[in-house]
């Protein structure tokens, strides 16, 4: 984030509190059950103490110690305002539940009226402290997280999260207004479904990084060291099961985004095989029912082009479902038929929809048959750099990008800077590199090759739009190296060794079903240590070159 972040027109600021204390059974953290009210989507939902920012919170740093405003403000990437939110996440927390965090032993019961009027607005905060003679003890009150609420809903909420310990010797009493109910839970017991609590997105992901921590004092020493904090910003979309929320580390949030900036809430959370996607004018994807292990949800097939000449790329496996599909989602004439690899399920369907439609079917034939599509019979083989013309839709460049399977293309479609991955980058997994036809080191030259292209998103071949393509690529790269180090360091630890002497100490943050998988890649690594000359091989047994 950068250091002017304003607050969206459309929503208002708010502030919370994690308040925490050392239980019988772990760390426990107040919460309160909010009021029930027509029309509000927190209504009964079990949350933090906190609520908007008033006006009167930006005018009480002479009652506050601990913290100044250019501090916070800079720590929460603010011109200025910061401490308005720390400000306004203590007085909440002193009206709901009537825990004050002062710079002086205070009988917080004994100040009940003081809180009725706070929720009265009959004074500000500031008021409120000079009349009793204390300040806001912000000394141990720790930024600890940021979000937004979704576009699209009703009221929206740019919240700051705090946390910090319940202040000794007083006890928390619901206002009966806002809270009706409170609890200090474990974050474990909180997300018990048994207990059934209503939790809304951010209580819950709240809650589970909550239960990483043994004692009060770690969770408050983890959230000192927290530099930058990212603005959190679920999203509204659509599934087979009605609408829901989707947060930045699932799957569909980069799409629903591209597609719904505005928050309709009408794009799918998920892949439904068979249903056409329009993913720009010129782009429409249409999702193979072969979900699997390898498969993920299905594979992807792209129709790529405009008015009335379109390219299909990789036409999925020859299933005659898929291909109905694909004939009825035609947004006009296909041209021809584009193939990334000949693996089953992708190249399979393109001999029956190139006899049905009479387009041409392009791609490479591979290196090795071993896996591959017997039936692929390319009219022509493309070439890396070749550019072909979409018509109106613009320029496809033809990227060889061999790894995952030695006659892997991938497409980039200039105009919008977007790249159809196939299986060279997937959407939340790592490929399989499977020898021979599979070369790690090869692999890695073509993933670095991308990082000189200017790309903004990747359409890969299973899963949905993935966004920041740089920073996805990089990440690839470094987990195979972090990998190859583990494979090397185990090879020096046990050599000679087998294969499967060295697979469940490298592969053991892999579930052991997908060992076998997990083998073939293990073999691509070691063949690449011994072309870098660091590993050897004799028969079966390896060794460190």
């Amino acid at each position: 984030m950068s250091a002017a972040y304003a607050v969206p027109a459309d929503a208002r600021p708010a502030a919370s509190v994690l308040l925490l204390r050392d239980g019988a059974d772990g760390v426990e953290v107040l919460m309160l059950r909010r009021a029930e009210r027509d029309g509000d989507l927190r209504s009964g939902a079990c949350v933090f103490p906190g609520g908007v920012v008033d006006a009167n919170d930006h005018h009480a740093a002479a009652v506050c110690v601990g913290a100044d405003d250019a501090t916070l403000s800079a720590r929460m990437s603010l011109a200025d305002g910061g401490l308005a939110y720390a400000v306004a996440a203590l007085r909440e927390c002193f009206e709901e539940v009537g825990l004050l965090l002062a710079d002086r032993p205070v009988d917080a019961e004994a100040l009940h009226p003081w809180r009725l009027r706070l929720h009265a607005h009959e004074l500000s905060i500031a008021e409120f402290c000079t009349a009793q003679g204390l300040r806001l003890d912000l000394r141990d009150l720790h930024y600890h997280s940021h979000w937004l609420t979704p576009p699209g809903v009703p009221k929206r909420f740019d919240t700051r999260f705090f946390i910090a310990p319940a202040p000794a010797g007083q006890k928390a009493v619901a206002d009966a207004t806002e809270a009706l109910e409170l609890m200090w839970l474990t974050a474990k017991a909180a997300l018990d479904p048994a207990r059934g609590l209503k939790l809304l997105p951010v209580t819950r992901r709240t809650l589970e990084d909550l239960a990483r921590f043994a004692s009060t004092e770690a969770a408050l020493a983890e959230a000192r060291e927290r530099r930058e904090i990212r603005l959190t910003m679920p999203r509204l979309a659509t599934s087979r099961r009605g609408r829901e929320i989707v947060l930045p580390d699932q799957l569909p949030w980069a799409e629903i985004g591209r597609l719904d900036p505005t928050g309709r809430g009408d794009v799918s959370s998920e892949l439904v095989a068979g249903r056409p996607v329009w993913l720009s004018p010129r782009i429409a994807r249409v999702t193979a029912p072969n979900p699997g292990m390898m498969t993920g949800p299905g594979t992807n097939s792209y129709f790529v082009g405009a008015g009335s000449e379109w390219t299909l790329i990789d036409p999925g496996p020859a299933d005659d479902a898929h291909l109905q599909a694909l004939l009825a989602a035609a947004p006009g004439p296909i041209a021809r038929i584009l193939v990334t690899h000949t693996h089953p399920d992708h190249s399979p369907g393109a001999a029956a929809l190139s006899e049905a439609t009479g387009a041409p079917v392009l791609g490479r034939r591979p290196a090795h048959a071993q896996g591959q599509d017997a039936s692929f019979a390319p009219q022509r083989e493309l070439q890396h750099g070749e550019r072909l013309a979409l018509g109106d839709a613009g320029m496809l460049r033809v990227i060889h990008t061999p790894g995952h399977a030695s006659n892997h293309l991938c497409y980039l479609l200039e105009d919008e800077k977007l790249l159809f991955t196939g299986d060279h980058v997937m959407q939340g997994s790592t490929v399989v590199i499977n020898p021979p036809d599979g070369d790690m080191a090869a692999y890695l030259r073509a993933l670095q090759s991308l990082l000189d292209l200017d790309l903004e998103w990747l359409a890969p071949g299973h899963g949905f739009l993935v966004e920041a393509p740089h920073a996805v690529l990089r990440g690839l790269i470094a987990h195979r190296l972090r990998r190859e180090a583990k494979v090397l360091a185990a090879l020096q630890a046990h050599a000679p060794c087998s294969l499967d002497a060295l697979l469940p100490e490298v592969y053991a943050d892999v579930p052991a079903a997908l060992h076998p998988v997990a083998r073939r890649s293990l073999l691509a690594h070691l063949l690449k240590l011994q072309e870098d000359g660091v590993a050897k091989v004799a028969g079966e047994v390896w060794g460190v070159g």
